[in-house]
């Protein structure tokens, strides 16, 4: 596979876009407005003495982003989880280090115990692991990815797309090629071309559609006064996933309650950076790390927004941030007819465990807090 194109490039929106309506009831009644415990800044305050000892053996842990510092998810609700005093509640101490965009070589640091954990898709772990660098899926946040078509409002049809021109960042990503082919799209007939990160190639009518990521290239249009036409392979039956949580087999193997945590803390951080209350305070942590200089609020609050509400479109059946392994199981089939990489459902399965996210959330989907 090659190399996840960045999530956000910087390129920096320069008005509010459109205020993105959360329908977050039912995620605010899994998660708890209360950081008090973090906020006292007590060591070991959601856990017992003995496990805390168990996740102080392991030492300092590393996450890997999967691009820079953005307010994605996998990224927002680890930063949070740190400035939140999460992580210190359950007595792991967390360096969170920028990742470059580059999957694969995420995926290899993780593998070869560089780095403990990172984010990574459904895909990019099925990947990784045909390419012989060992890496466990942990969780999932949503049934459908971030990749997406945009076109020109006027496109009713992707059948219209016929013999047009679809910029794309180097390849059309996998679940787009897809859902183009389900909708009866001539894919022969397209004319495929590079372009670069800037979005306004579809606004000025130079490319018929564009390839992009659900929560950037359209907010940055919107900001722009250009509303695209976005088209989601999910609502075509394309699986996909958003980035979310890896480790190695390994360390998970030696360090179980260290990882399970881990996602403790950072799936409490995200139900409690979902409620709208609380969305620009946890947008705020992103420009902590990133600095003033590179930080648009506005943009990240798009961003961030936009993901919450596509995990709420497209829920994990099941307990919530469980690993779907039927999604799992698509996937595999989506990479065999559409790239060289030969899966079987079974081999994708093996890569993923999802008994650690199933041990720290109950059954309505509240994070277990504090630890039993």
């Amino acid at each position: 596979m090659t190399a996840r194109a960045p999530l956000r490039p910087r390129l920096r929106a320069t008005a509010l876009v459109a205020a993105v309506t959360l329908l977050l009831a039912g995620l605010a009644a899994c998660g708890s407005d209360d950081h008090t415990s973090s906020q006292a800044g007590k060591t070991g305050s959601a856990v017992s003495t003995q496990r805390c000892a168990e996740n102080r053996k392991a030492g300092p842990i590393t996450y890997l982003t999967s691009y820079f510092y953005q307010a994605s998810a996998s990224i927002l609700e680890v930063l949070a989880a740190e400035k939140l005093g999460y992580f210190n509640d359950v007595c792991l101490r967390v360096d969170v280090q920028p990742g470059s965009g580059d999957t694969p070589q995420n995926a290899k640091l993780l593998a070869a115990g560089k780095v403990q954990f990172t984010g990574l898709a459904e895909q990019d772990v099925i990947s990784a692991n045909l390419t012989g660098a060992k890496v466990t899926g942990l969780a999932s946040y949503a049934d459908a990815g971030l990749d997406v078509l945009l076109t020109p409002s006027s496109v009713t049809d992707l059948t219209q797309l016929d013999g047009k021109t679809v910029g794309d960042k180097g390849s059309v990503p996998l679940p787009v090629q897809s859902m183009l082919i389900k909708a009866g799209v001539d894919w022969k007939s397209l004319r495929l071309v590079k372009v670069g990160y800037d979005p306004s190639v579809l606004s000025r009518g130079q490319v018929d559609a564009l390839t992009g990521f659900a929560s950037n290239e359209p907010n940055l249009l919107m900001a722009q006064g250009y509303e695209p036409k976005v088209w989601q392979p999910a609502d075509f039956g394309v699986p996909g996933s958003i980035v979310t949580l890896a480790t190695n087999p390994t360390f998970a193997k030696d360090h179980r309650t260290v990882v399970e945590d881990f996602l403790r803390a950072a799936f409490k951080a995200y139900q409690y950076c979902a409620q709208p209350a609380h969305v620009k305070e946890c947008v705020g942590f992103v420009g902590a790390y990133e600095g003033k200089e590179q930080f648009d609020e506005q943009h990240e609050t798009a961003v961030w927004n936009t993901e919450v509400e596509l995990g709420q479109d497209n829920p994990v059946p099941g307990r919530w941030g469980s690993v779907d392994l039927a999604n799992v199981r698509k996937l595999a089939g989506l990479m065999t007819t559409y790239a060289d990489q030969k899966v079987t459902p079974a081999q994708a399965v093996a890569d993923f465990d999802g008994s650690y996210a199933a041990t720290v959330v109950d059954r309505a989907g509240k994070v277990i807090w504090p630890a039993p």
